[in-house]
């Protein structure tokens, strides 16, 4: 007998697909026709139906199909390792939701994984609870299949992003720390050390409270409810996450143009000796100004002490002898004031120039708006940094919550178009270390090989509806990463 190869079985799969679709064409032609025979063609359909693993349109008063498995077939599932401990101590670990059909076989390889897993703590594991749900027609599935594997990365972007807004936002270390904590009424500056970074405590937080909504998911029927179709529940939750990334957007831009401009006028006054503020050292009392004198305010470098001292009653001979006094230092030169008439001025900047010397323009009038500003600017970041922190806060939490309807959408669409109707199926949800993430996944391709023995060829096509997944395998499973929580420690220097 000749051996038939991987791809010819996809091929194979294809033309089923494309047979399936014809004969339900078919048949809904004749049930219109035919309306004293509603029903009768079903078997065929089913038949034909079963190699190609898709949908039939059922009847307009079938639209919502419920699911009505056994008392004995439904699994009780329980947490088989520590997990919570882990979580609370920041171990991370991934999330798989798994679907499988509530077939004998089916439920005897679930009984062994739970099992495998109690003994060999390779994963934590409970019961994903997914609510009955409108079913629909076979093109309307694959449609929202198609929207909701795009949408499933949009959400996951958008949560990034949100969360690593947030930690850019409240990154606080060094000085930094002291400055929130004196901020928030916590003097106790020798404790500074020993007290965790306020982003690092909120994500930890953050992280367990997450994990339970995983863990513990309840579909919310008020938000989402259950009796609309499965494209209006894509739209919805469509609309939230498009209008989190939007609004997110624009805060950021808001905030961090505010942030810029701040740090631009803070960098000026607290710059070299050309730019700094000298309202601190300088009075009005040390400028003479009247109506024939004026004094000038002029940057020299340290090595020029010597030269400015010798020379700078020669550089006009309109300047006051001995006026010059030294008003500001740093390491780099210092700021020395000098008296002259007011038309010997451009005279003088033009020898001083020639000389290397800077002459600097100073207003007093002129940064004490500058100060003004500077704090009129803090008070608004700081207002600002509640406001977007929080709101940061709050649609993290929230887009994650829509994110979990997602992937429950995802397993609801798949599993009806890779296992049939009746709507007959097992979710449940694996929390797993991510060094145990490869031998886990062995396992279940061993325990599920039963599902789809061609899930272990490696080249698939995505044309065969359910196979909407990056990696295809036996069973139905959909990745829940947690990455984006992680807080990547300093490097030591």
């Amino acid at each position: 007998m000749k051996r038939i190869t991987g791809r010819q079985v996809i091929q194979a799969s294809r033309i089923m697909n494309q047979v399936g679709r014809r004969v339900f064409a078919l048949w809904r032609e004749t049930e219109q026709a035919n309306p004293d025979h509603r029903g009768k063609h079903r078997g065929l359909l089913w038949r034909s139906m079963k190699f190609t693993r898709e949908l039939p349109v059922t009847g307009q008063s079938r639209m919502a199909v419920r699911r009505r498995p056994q008392t004995s077939d439904r699994l009780k599932w329980s947490c088989c390792s520590d997990s919570d401990t882990h979580r609370a101590r920041g171990v991370m670990a991934d999330f798989w939701l798994i679907s499988v059909p509530l077939d004998k076989t089916s439920l005897t390889s679930v009984e062994k994984l739970k099992r495998t897993i109690t003994k060999t703590h390779l994963a934590s594991c409970w019961r994903f609870s997914i609510p009955d749900l409108k079913v629909g027609i076979l093109d309307s599935l694959v449609r929202v299949s198609d929207d909701l594997s795009k949408l499933d990365t949009l959400a996951e972007c958008v949560i990034k992003k949100t969360c690593q807004c947030l930690k850019e936002v409240m990154e606080l270390t060094g000085d930094k720390v002291q400055e929130h904590t004196l901020a928030n009424g916590d003097h106790r500056l020798n404790q500074k050390s020993a007290a965790p970074s306020p982003l690092k405590t909120y994500l930890t937080s953050l992280r367990v409270d997450l994990m339970n909504c995983v863990t513990k998911f309840q579909w919310d029927k008020a938000k989402y409810p259950t009796a609309l179709p499965l494209s209006t529940l894509t739209d919805l939750i469509n609309k939230e996450i498009s209008q989190v990334e939007a609004e997110l957007r624009s805060r950021a831009t808001a905030y961090n143009s505010l942030k810029t401009t701040l740090q631009s006028l803070e960098l000026n006054l607290n710059g070299n000796l050309q730019t700094c503020s000298l309202n601190d050292v300088l009075r009005k009392e040390d400028l003479v100004v009247s109506e024939y004198l004026t004094t000038l305010l002029v940057v020299v470098s340290r090595e020029k002490y010597l030269q400015w001292e010798k020379s700078y009653e020669s550089l006009s001979e309109f300047v006051v002898p001995r006026s010059s006094r030294k008003i500001f230092e740093d390491g780099n030169g210092g700021i020395f004031s000098v008296t002259l008439f007011k038309r010997a001025v451009c005279e003088f900047k033009a020898k001083a120039q020639e000389s290397k010397f800077i002459v600097r323009e100073y207003s007093f009038d002129v940064e004490e708006r500058k100060q003004q500003e500077i704090m009129k600017l803090t008070v608004h970041k700081k207002e600002q940094y509640g406001i977007f922190v929080r709101w940061l806060k709050v649609n993290l939490t929230q887009v994650f919550i829509a994110w979990i309807h997602l992937k429950a959408l995802r397993v609801f669409v798949e599993s009806v178009l890779r296992y049939g109707l009746p709507v007959n199926y097992q979710a449940f949800l694996l929390e797993t270390d991510r060094k145990r993430s490869k031998k886990l996944k062995e396992e279940l391709s061993s325990l599920f090989v039963h599902l789809d023995p061609t899930a272990s060829m490696k080249e698939v096509s995505c044309d065969i509806p359910g196979l909407c997944q990056q990696e295809y395998s036996s069973y139905i499973c959909f990745h829940i990463s947690t990455n984006m929580l992680e807080i990547s420690e300093p490097s030591a220097t």
